[in-house]
């Protein structure tokens, strides 16, 4: 719908002489828009809306309604028609709003909130990687950055907590780590909490898993275009964003990490939308945004019930213009989807398309599973992708019953040629392969699921770890020797092979998650968390006093960023310019990495003894080799020279560098 040549989309739109809203609803029979004065107002003011044919109600408002309040209430003269549920007569918020008011309740009673925006960016522009192989990837909880008093941050919120100059946490930890990458654990705005624990609310909701009732990492999403506001200044008890500070608050963050040139993702979840709350998606529009079988009910492969019905065409545009919205207002750099296996193939080329035309350089990666296995099939779109392989290739993917090579074993997947390949970028023409390129290939051993990399690697190593209570939380925090050898051979692994580095948070530190003691009911505090989700507390909090705890680790990956950043050969040379030695043990992997293509003045060589017991004697190649990291130490300075063969201890690995003649 166009008036005076202005296109009218769903939301608030700005005429002259007038607010516009439009919601689609083809279903409802009647639609009013009613606006509020207040946020807290039992009653607003309702505007009968119109339908056009194609099942969008609109209606104009006089004047410009900016400062206001508003929602949308829908009639269903067809039963048949009437969405299930206990929210159909309620007042919902828009859809497209760009910011809400919302109770820190399970129903959150959310109201759409009118404004303009008048942010200054101060000519900040996107920091998009020229080649997306350059990124070495921080996956973080924006709180967890800044809760625990030994990140020092002050401010109101934890957005300006985040660009707090004088912290340890935050925007500082990351310069200081000197990551060029921050991946957000989801910030679009989701509801805070769920249902009260082991309680049947007025609803009908039961919540008999959650004793926290809490929805901390927020892979539950209610708004699609508006920012959490549970983390800006504004914050109460009672109510999140009764200001517009979350927006202004987001974009001095993302300005401010710009500054630095740190590229900054949102961790993005289409694939579902969130359950209990007065979601309109959820409860006014099921049959248009949500999937159901023939029997009419809902999809579950996401595992909450609520699947994401991409491949209707409304559905589809409203992800294309919620990434586009980011893009444009919030100068967001790229986006990981969450269970993107589980989005219609039709919209991972429109998402493509639409950004990639705009912005050539914009980062898109998915967690390629949900529905189905997929990175070959994301890559073949043109996407890249989590690599589970390098994961479970290097680690495992069980610390007891099917460890990898950092273990001096094979998982169960995994074998010699497999995991050469993985250094080379799991390439399709390879054993195992997954992608067409290296470039789509986002290697990692950590991320926010699962058990942290120390924690697998003390477990391990310590099966009766996994079940106990820990009673002294330093000794299990410090690494031993054998669990530091183990961690850094595996950071090595990582930072050697070929494509995207992803790290999560305290990785870098040997991070243990250890369940915190809260007036919540959790029979498994004291233990090592695996599955850390609704815990706002010290299980996910920071403690920034553990770097010291295991401080040469810390500097090992601080020294591996450096290099890597410095040697474009480590992470985007050719197929071809890799070549690998054998020594009759599969656990012993040397490769050598010629800088020619990716213009690096240098070429490499890589040594990785996986023997638990035995010392590799390994040959190199002719010629005087620096040592930029072994065992011990890992610098772009290097501090050793080496020639004809070194020997490699159990558990450990070298990285060799040579000025090509």
């Amino acid at each position: 719908m166009k008036i005076n040549n202005l296109e009218i989309k769903p939301g608030v739109t700005f005429t002259e002489s007038a607010t516009h809203f439009c919601i689609y609803c083809p279903n409802a029979s009647e639609m009013n828009c009613i606006l509020f004065d207040d946020f807290e107002s039992e009653n607003g003011v309702e505007h009968s809306m119109q339908i056009d044919a194609q099942g969008y109600w609109h209606v104009a408002i006089q004047g410009d309604q900016a400062g206001r309040w508003y929602g949308y209430k829908a009639k269903f003269n067809d039963e048949e028609l009437k969405p299930a549920g206990p929210y159909t007569d309620e007042l919902f918020a828009d859809p497209y709003s760009k910011h809400v008011t919302a109770h820190n309740s399970y129903r959150q009673d959310a109201r759409s909130y009118i404004f303009r925006d008048e942010f200054d960016w101060e000519n900040d522009a996107h920091c998009f990687p020229d080649d997306p192989r350059d990124l070495i990837i921080y996956e973080a909880h924006l709180k967890d950055l800044t809760a625990h008093p030994s990140s020092k941050s002050s401010g109101q919120g934890f957005y300006q907590k985040f660009i707090d100059r004088n912290q340890t946490g935050g925007i500082n930890h990351l310069k200081r780590l000197g990551v060029n990458c921050v991946e957000f654990l989801p910030l679009h705005k989701f509801p805070q909490c769920e249902p009260p624990f082991e309680q049947t609310t007025p609803e009908g909701f039961t919540n008999t898993w959650n004793p926290y009732s809490a929805n901390y990492w927020g892979y539950m999403t209610s708004y699609f275009f508006a920012p959490e506001s549970s983390f800006a200044s504004d914050y109460s008890n009672r109510y999140s964003g009764k200001t517009t500070a979350a927006i202004t608050e987001f974009k001095e963050m993302v300005k401010a990490l710009h500054k630095e040139n740190i590229t900054v993702l949102m961790d993005v979840v289409f694939n579902h939308t969130s359950l209990f709350d007065l979601n309109p998606l959820t409860h006014l529009c099921p049959d248009q945004y949500l999937r159901s079988d023939e029997k009419g009910h809902l999809l579950n492969r996401s595992g909450t019930g609520n699947e994401f019905r991409s491949e209707n065409p409304v559905a589809r545009q409203l992800i294309v213009d919620s990434i586009l919205y980011w893009m444009e207002e919030y100068h967001i750099d790229g986006f990981r989807f969450d269970l993107a296996a589980l989005l219609d193939r039709k919209s991972w080329d429109a998402i493509r398309t639409a950004v990639h035309e705009k912005y050539p350089n914009a980062v898109l990666i998915a967690e390629p599973w949900g529905g189905y296995y997929s990175p070959h099939h994301f890559s073949d779109h043109d996407w890249a992708s989590w690599n589970d392989r390098i994961r479970n290739s290097i680690k495992g993917s069980d610390p007891i019953h099917d460890k990898g090579f950092i273990f001096s074993d094979w998982q169960h997947e995994t074998r010699r040629e497999r995991l050469e390949n993985v250094f080379k970028g799991t390439l399709n023409h390879g054993e195992g392969g997954l992608y067409n390129t290296s470039a789509h290939s986002v290697n990692y051993l950590e991320s926010h699921d699962g058990y942290t990399l120390a924690d697998f690697i003390r477990i391990g190593l310590n099966p009766e770890l996994k079940d106990q209570v820990i009673q002294n939380r330093e000794e299990v925090v410090r690494l031993d020797e054998e669990e530091l050898k183990l961690a850094k051979l595996a950071a090595l692994s990582l930072f050697t092979a070929q494509g995207m580095t992803m790290i999560h948070t305290g990785q870098e530190f040997a991070r243990a998650k250890i369940i915190a003691k809260t007036p919540c009911p959790d029979d498994e505090v004291g233990r090592l968390d695996h599955n850390s989700y609704q815990k706002d507390n010290e299980t996910n909090w920071i403690n920034f006093n553990d770097i010291e705890l295991n401080r040469s680790l810390f500097e090992y990956y601080r020294g591996l960023i450096e290099i890597r950043k410095q040697s474009p050969a480590l992470r985007m040379c050719s197929p071809h310019e890799i070549s690998f030695e054998h020594y009759g043990n599969p656990l012993v992997i040397t490769f050598y990495i010629s800088g020619n293509d990716s213009g690096d003045f240098n070429d490499y060589y890589v040594l990785l003894n996986g023997m638990a017991d035995e010392t590799a004697h390994c040959k190199l190649p002719s010629g005087t080799w620096e040592v930029i990291a072994d065992e011990n130490i890992a610098s772009a300075q290097s501090f050793d020279i080496v020639q004809h063969s070194v020997n490699i201890a159990p558990c450990c690995g070298m990285l060799l560098r040579k000025l090509r003649h």
